[in-house]
């Protein structure tokens, strides 16, 4: 709770860097671990010593009708399945002890899916050391002798270090010693642990040749987990497992119910505005097997589980962090110089992440679904803390990383600041299990390679002398040869004997009783012999500082011989260092050149598939366009021929209809002839009757002579001549033959449905429907607003003529929602040619027109009233 009469501390602004420092990019290393059986199928196939290729299982293809195509992926150098710890060692961490060794920070994680051997890498089991133990080896090996006692070096639970005295740190280590309850750092001096001692061989052991021998160095070791975004102390001695509950002497939990977490450490900012975890217990250690007895400690803590993909699955990131001290000897060579200013701190840090996961596949619940979900979490928290580094520095932008979303990305933030070197190795299973992990996995490390990180500074060098701690042991060794040569042993300047052997070659004190009060003589002799060792021991004097002074003026020069060759020394190492810088440029540029160089070969492969593939289509383009070509040649010369064969159909249904036309025409007028035939005998004999009562008791006249009937002679003769014809058809009954006015004329909406195939007749009569829809074909919309439906139906007639038929019905709706019609009625229009009558009624009787034409036109004669019956003809 914030007290109220205290305001927030402002924080300290640190120090701005200059623009134009030097950058690398962060290295990223591939290993791949060999598959779990030979029936397995692969999906990662290792091109060259610094290239990958995926290819996507055949179950992904099936599925997925193969859009997923072999993609490949670069990185600083690939380690195949036959790569061994030691090369691996050799090529990534082994610069990074360097450099630790030399006041530079590191980090260096291991980044992959659950079970493609992270903690392998970094752990290593018998015989086969991994990352870790290679790299404290390496450390002892290199400061072994130049290591200071226990305690001289002390943290000051800032981040920082403070050196005591050779008083203080020698009370220190008796007050350990005398506390035998208080846990104590593990001994170099017991026996090595057989399992540690199997994993390094002496063959494999390696040093640094550029070790500071004018610095006392002291090495100190953290372990801490990042567990549900929460950090654990994993060295600190709790009384209980940290993982159970808590429990009383009578069987009850300390709390009603409740387990008691261990306890969670928080992270603070130190004066350097470096990242550190308050309250981290650091053991100091002065060999290879205490630390890894530390290491080993603290993994019995770390938690693990078995889930569907790993038996011994991390369920949290652990950070080992190896912190080394070192600060210069005095001019004397002798003792540490106490200034803490002049204490250089550097630290490596050891990550190894817990692997990403799919629950499908795990099949995780409860608290293994808890777990996974955080380190999910924190390992995208991880992805967009780089995404937004490289927007930044690509693009120019000045986005806020967000390193404070997660505990892992918040506590390595000033490496990414430019605090150190990053080394991150990609651990792949090339199970085709795992092709969809993989396949996020690669392009997070093909993201993280492009971003850069600012390279770190060399320390400032010491003002005293160099090589103070061999010229100290120089001297010590000369004094002791000198020694040696007197007669004396090598470790003169400590050796009671020796004094006793100088004493002895002295004169020997006579007797010094005085027995007579006037006895001059034993004075005498005394005082004698004493003056003479008086003048031996000056002698002595004289000689140990003529030599000491000739040796200290041999010493002198070999210091100006030193300091002239150290001066040299220095100046052909700025010129190596601008050479290397120089070199290091020009890999750097080839490196470049080489990835533009790939990544244009990649973007000519594609353009090339392109191309195939726009070739391809072109070619089946052409191809279907030649096949229309030929199918609408096929139609249209079919369709020429259809043509002809209407047309031939069409003349011969003429010329059936010309003389079907001229034989009916035939019997019409035979037909006329003898109906003109009847009339004549009708009114000859009308004349006859009215002539006969015309006379008066007059005998009756004789009946004229029949006029002979047309013979029908030649009639049959022309039928049977006649070749077969059709018989006309029989008229259909109209519908409704009942005269009526035309619905089409009354108020009620209509759809018009007149078909594109009919053709427009210039007569006067024309069907007019108003209030109506037209359409050239029936539809639902234009049906669902209409009540009633005609369909204009136009047919050639029997004389030749175009007949056209209305057709009517009502519309109504059907159950399903739809609209139907029920046809009622038929009007038909049919146009005719007087020319065609006039041409019958002259062909009908050898009389003229203008005879039929007075028989029509004559007055009927009225009936006699007492006529019955008419005679037949």
């Amino acid at each position: 709770m914030q007290r109220p009469g205290k305001g927030k501390t402002p924080r300290r602004h640190g120090p701005k860097k200059a623009s134009n420092t030097e950058k690398d990019p962060v290295g990223v290393y591939c290993r791949i671990r060999p598959l779990g059986g030979e029936d397995e199928e692969c999906c990662v196939e290792m091109i060259s010593s610094s290239t990958i290729q995926l290819h996507a299982p055949d179950g992904l293809k099936a599925n997925r009708n193969g859009e997923y195509k072999e993609t490949q992926y670069s990185f600083k150098k690939v380690f195949g399945i036959n790569t061994t710890q030691m090369e691996l060692f050799e090529d990534v961490a082994r610069p990074l002890v360097e450099d630790l060794i030399h006041c530079k920070n590191g980090l260096l994680f291991t980044y992959g899916v659950t079970g493609s051997g992270k903690t392998f890498t970094m752990t290593g089991s018998p015989g086969e050391g991994g990352l870790l133990p290679r790299s404290l080896d390496m450390l002892f090996n290199s400061i072994g002798p130049f290591q200071a006692k226990r305690f001289v070096f002390k943290p000051d639970d800032k981040n920082g270090m403070e050196i005591q005295g050779q008083v203080d740190a020698l009370l220190e280590r008796q007050k350990r010693d005398s506390q035998p309850l208080v846990s104590k750092t593990p001994s170099s001096r017991q026996k090595t642990d057989p399992e540690f001692a199997d994993m390094i061989s002496s063959e494999e052991a390696c040093k640094s040749d550029n070790v500071d021998e004018d610095c006392c160095y002291s090495v100190f070791v953290s372990y801490i987990e990042v567990y549900n975004n929460y950090i654990y102390d994993l060295l600190e001695d709790a009384p209980f497992d940290p993982i159970r509950p808590k429990w009383l002497g009578g069987g009850t939990p300390v709390r009603n119910n409740e387990f008691i977490p261990p306890q969670s450490k928080i992270l603070r900012e130190d004066q350097n505005h470096n990242m550190y975890v308050a309250g981290c217990t650091e053991v100091e250690v002065k060999s290879t097997e205490e630390a890894f007895e530390v290491f080993w400690k603290g993994q019995k803590k770390r938690r693990i589980a078995n889930t569907q993909l790993n038996r011994e699955s991390s369920r949290s990131h652990s950070v080992f962090t190896v912190k080394l001290a070192q600060a210069p000897l005095d001019a004397d060579g002798d003792h540490i110089l106490q200034d803490k200013n002049q204490v250089n701190v550097s630290q490596l840090c050891l990550v190894d992440l817990a692997g990403s996961e799919r629950t499908s596949r795990t099949r995780a619940e409860g608290s293994r679904l808890r777990e996974a979900g955080n380190i999910n979490q924190s390992l995208m928290t991880l992805r967009t803390c780089m995404e937004v580094l490289r927007e930044n520095q690509m693009c120019g932008t000045n986005r806020m990383v967000p390193y404070r979303d997660s505990k892992v990305t918040h506590l390595f933030k000033n490496y990414f600041d430019g605090e150190g070197k990053v080394r991150m190795i990609v651990c792949v299973n090339p199970k085709a299990d795992d092709y969809d992990e993989t396949m996020l996995v690669m392009r997070f490390a093909e993201m993280t390679q492009e971003v850069e990180v600012a390279r770190p500074v060399d320390r400032p060098i010491c003002g005293l002398a160099a090589g103070r701690r061999h010229r100290n042991q120089a001297f010590k060794d000369e004094l002791s040869r000198r020694l040696e040569d007197r007669g004396g042993p090598s470790n003169a300047v400590d050796d009671p004997a020796l004094l006793n052997r100088i004493i002895e070659s002295l004169p020997a004190v006579p007797p010094c009783e005085l027995v007579d009060p006037a006895d001059d003589q034993t004075l005498q002799r005394l005082i004698e012999v004493l003056e003479k060792r008086h003048r031996m021991r000056q002698m002595m004097t004289e000689q140990v500082n003529k030599t000491a002074s000739t040796l200290s003026s041999m010493l002198q020069q070999l210091d100006g011989q030193l300091n002239a060759k150290e001066t040299v020394l220095h100046e052909q190492r700025s010129k190596m260092g601008e050479k290397e810088k120089l070199i290091i440029n020009q890999r750097t540029e080839i490196e470049r050149l080489e990835k533009k160089s790939k990544t244009l070969e990649y973007k000519i492969d594609i353009l090339q598939k392109t191309t195939e593939m726009y070739e391809q289509d072109k070619r089946s383009l052409q191809q279907e366009l030649e096949t229309r070509e030929q199918r609408l040649h096929r139609e249209l010369s079919e369709r020429r021929r259809m043509e002809q064969r209407m047309q031939g159909m069409v003349t011969d249904t003429k010329h059936k209809w010309e003389k079907e036309c001229e034989r009916r025409v035939n019997a019409k007028q035979l037909e006329m002839q003898n109906k003109l035939w009847v009339k004549d005998e009708k009114l000859k004999q009308l004349k006859a009757i009215v002539t006969e009562s015309g006379g008066s008791g007059s005998c009756p006249t004789e009946h004229p002579d029949k006029p002979d009937r047309p013979s029908r002679e030649r009639d049959r003769i022309l039928t049977q001549k006649r070749s077969a014809s059709p018989s006309p058809l029989p008229t259909a009954p109209p519908v409704h033959p009942r005269h009526r006015r035309s619905q089409s004329a009354g108020g009620e909406k209509w759809v018009d449905h007149k078909p594109t195939s009919n053709l427009d007749l210039d007569t006067v009569m024309q069907p007019i429907i108003p209030n109506a829809i037209k359409v050239s074909a029936p539809n639902e919309k234009a049906l669902s607003k209409c009540h009633k439906y005609v369909l204009r139906h136009q047919e050639l007639a029997s004389d030749g003529e175009i007949e056209t038929k209305l057709i009517k019905g009502n519309v109504f709706k059907t159950r399903g929602g739809g609209q139907a019609v029920q046809f009622t009625d038929i009007e038909t229009l049919k146009q005719q040619c007087p020319s065609a009558l006039s041409r019958k009624r002259r062909s009908g009787s050898g009389e003229g027109p203008a005879q039929i034409e007075d028989i029509e036109n004559r007055a009927p004669v009225s009936s006699t009233p007492g006529y019955q019956k008419r005679r037949k003809p």
